[in-house]
Parts: C-alpha cells; sequence; structure tokens
C-alpha cells in the first residue's frame, strides 16, 4: 500500500533525538527523508555507555528507533561545495526539519528569513528549547532541562522530602517530537489551500506546559495544586493512588470520578465494610473529615493480602481502571505491546538482530509500519547528489576535498 506521504521531501539538518523523532514520523508514513550529518557523526551515534550497548557503531539501537526508513548524506557544509549542494537539495524539498539554535541558523545563513525568499513552498519545521521569542529563547535546550527541569517534571514528580526522580532521556524529546510532525502536516495540508510554505515551531518547554495544563490551570484555584510535591497521603482521591502487593509489585489504579465509582471500587476489592461504615463518601465529606490517610491505609491492607496475579484478576472482575507498574523487562515481553506492533526487529550493520520502537501513530490504509536499517554516515550521499544532478566527477571531487563524506566500514 502506498503510504499518505510518499512523494514529500524532508531534509532533516538536526541531531541527538527530538527532530529525528519528527522526521522518523514522516518517514514511516512515505516520506523520504534525507538526514545532512557531520562527517563525525550524530551525537546519538556516540551515546553507548548510558544505553549498555557495544562500543560499536554498527549497533545502535537508538540510532534504529529514531533514524530507520530515513536516508543518510554527509555535507560539510561550512565548505562553498556542501551548503552549495544543501540549498541544492532544498529546490524540491517539501520540509526542511532543524534543531539548531536560532543564532547558530543565522551565521549560516540557514534561518528562516533568509531561506523563505528563496523556496517559497517549503515548510521550515524548527524544535527549540524554550521558544522562537523571549529573554530565554537562545538558551541550549535538553529535555532534561527545558522540558522536565524548567516544565515542572523533576520539581513536582517526586515524593514531598525526597530526593529528585531521575529522568527518562528522551521522554520528553519523543513527545515534542511528535507534536513538530503535527504541525508539520497541518502546514503541508495548508500549503496545497494556499501554495505557500510556513514556519513550523514548537519547544521542549511549550510542550511541556501543555502536558502540565490539568496543574497548571489548577493552581489558580486554592487546591491540590498548591500542595506539590506530595506524600501518598496527600492523595485527595485515593481511588487513583499506586498500591504495593504482597509480592512487593506496583498496581496504578485511576478512578477520577470518585463519587460515582466508590461503591463498584469498594465491592470490587471486597470491602463493603468502607462503603457501610458511611465516612468515606462523599468524596468532599472524606476529605473534609480528614479521612484520606485512613482510606489509603484502608485499601492498602488490602492490597497487601493478595498478590500481584491475584489482585490484577480481582480489579479486571470488577471493571476498575488500574494497570500494575511495568518494569523496563515487563514491557518488552508483554504480548499487547507486540499484539499492537510497538516493536520491529531491526538487523544492525554488524548482523545483530535486535528490537527497535514504532512511533505509536497507524493508519488503517496505510497498512503495517516498515522497519528498514538505519543509514551509516553518508551511507547514501553519492545517490541523493546524483538524483539532485550531480555527476561521479563532481562527487568525487567533493569526496576529496572534503565537502561530502561517506563512510566506510575499516573492520
Amino acid at each position: 500500500m502506498e503510504k499518505s506521504l510518499t512523494g514529500i521531501k524532508v531534509i532533516q539538518l538536526a541531531n541527538f533525538i527530538a527532530a529525528a523523532a519528527t522526521g522518523r514520523y514522516l518517514a514511516d508514513h512515505g516520506a523520504d527523508v534525507i538526514i545532512v550529518e557531520a562527517a563525525k557523526g550524530d551525537p546519538i551515534r556516540y551515546t553507548q555507555e548510558q544505553e549498555g550497548r557495544p562500543q560499536n557503531i554498527k549497533e545502535n539501537v537508538a540510532w534504529e528507533y529514531l533514524n530507520g526508513n530515513k536516508r543518510c548524506i554527509s555535507l560539510n557544509t561550512k565548505t562553498e561545495e556542501g551548503k552549495e549542494a544543501l540549498f541544492k537539495l532544498l529546490e524540491d524539498a517539501d520540509v526542511l526539519l532543524t534543531n539548531w539554535r536560532l543564532g547558530a541558523l543565522e551565521r549560516a545563513g540557514l534561518d528562516y528569513n533568509t531561506l523563505k525568499e528563496r523556496f517559497p513552498k517549503l515548510v521550515y519545521a524548527m524544535i527549540l528549547g524554550y521558544g522562537k521569542t523571549g529573554p530565554d529563547k537562545d538558551l541550549p535546550g535538553y529535555d532534561f532541562t527545558a522540558f522536565f527541569g524548567r516544565g515542572g517534571y523533576t520539581q513536582n514528580l517526586r515524593r514531598r522530602g525526597n530526593d529528585p526522580i531521575t529522568m527518562i532521556p528522551g521522554l520528553g524529546d519523543n513527545n515534542v517530537g511528535l507534536m513538530l510532525a503535527m504541525g508539520i502536516v497541518t502546514a503541508l495540508f495548508n500549503r496545497e489551500k494556499t501554495g505557500k510554505g510556513d514556519l513550523v515551531t514548537t519547544s521542549l518547554y511549550e510542550t511541556a506546559i501543555f502536558n502540565m495544563s490539568m496543574m497548571l490551570l489548577g493552581v489558580q484555584y486554592d487546591g491540590q495544586a498548591h500542595n506539590y510535591p506530595i506524600s501518598i497521603y496527600d492523595n485527595m482521591n485515593p481511588m487513583n493512588g499506586a498500591y504495593r502487593t504482597s509480592d512487593d509489585r506496583i498496581i496504578q489504579c485511576a478512578c477520577p470520578d470518585y463519587n460515582p465509582r466508590f461503591e463498584q471500587f469498594m465491592n470490587a476489592i471486597g470491602r463493603q465494610d468502607l462503603i457501610e461504615a458511611g465516612k468515606y463518601y462523599p468524596q468532599a465529606d472524606m476529605i473534609a473529615a480528614g479521612l484520606i490517610k485512613e482510606l489509603i491505609d484502608e485499601i492498602q491492607k488490602t492490597f497487601l493480602e493478595h498478590d500481584v496475579k491475584e489482585m490484577d484478576e480481582i480489579l479486571r472482575k470488577g471493571d476498575i481502571p488500574h494497570s500494575i507498574a511495568f518494569s523496563w523487562e515487563d514491557i518488552m515481553n508483554d504480548p499487547q505491546a507486540h499484539a499492537v506492533g510497538a516493536f520491529y526487529d531491526v538487523t544492525c550493520p554488524n548482523g545483530v538482530v535486535r528490537k527497535a520502537t514504532h512511533t505509536p501513530v497507524r493508519l488503517e490504509n496505510e497498512g503495517e509500519l516498515e522497519g528498514r536499517t538505519a543509514p551509516m554516515i553518508g551511507e547514501q550521499g553519492r545517490e541523493i547528489l546524483k538524483e539532485a544532478g550531480y555527476d561521479d566527477a563532481k562527487i568525487d571531487a567533493m569526496l576529496e576535498n572534503g565537502s561530502l563524506y561517506i563512510w566506510e566500514d575499516k573492520d
């Protein structure tokens, strides 16, 4: 089946994670995404230690999940010939995708205001740390800082009095990357109507703010939002809590509508006595009476009477929204994750087969998502330049003078 974005050409002038995640989404749905990479390689090629993978550029699952289904050319855009080649690629491109900082783009003559005159139909898409305006627009931005730190995660998602939690690399980046993909598709749709390109931007900070909407809007009122970080006993709704089982597993429950769900929840876990007590319902009276801790302890006592499989079955039978808290290994082995196609097998350039993750959007008319191996540095450089009208002699000269680089296997 033909993919929805077949015929769309994207130039990915970006590194690390967020913009690459955007490109991966577009590539998964048929776009020809061409990575423009420096000869030394994207920094994500060299994060072996923190991921525990081999010290081998040819086995890199982080690179695979971000850049599978793409092609790659390695240009030195600081040379006249390298920059000329980049502009040649942009002549028939639909999208330029970048996460360079604004100042770097301006110094290189690759900022939106410069390029829009030369390429009026180009959709120019940017991921920034803090946004394109404001006093901090030029600060460097990573998801650990602009998303987790400034976005409220690090401060608030911990128990009161405890050390901050260690954030997950790429979590914020993946989130903002998909937001930018949505903006790009919107701009491409609008171009069909107007014939004009556009500047599409989002940032780690803005996306984090949107994600935190419930609490940020709640802080306008005299309520729970002011109390974060909170302890387990500050949870105004004990039926939204996470509880330990007898085998020291955790089950997260989710009954945000306390009053309508109260009897259902208590009947499901066999605690009719908590209903009959008459003091835990309605929610407002329970809170006013200072009974939050007492009710949490009662629910916890019941969970500790069962192992995780037993409690899972009890909650399933009672149709109580819940989930066992999974480890990474649990997720990798979860039949549900595999049933929805969350993972695919990728054969790394060294021949080792590993799992990689798919982007999470499916279109029925496109069929299954594909997972072609991500390119090595500049791997398709020759074919990409030939498509742009370069002959072998010109390409060889660029290789000779360093404006073009193609990785060679020395092993």
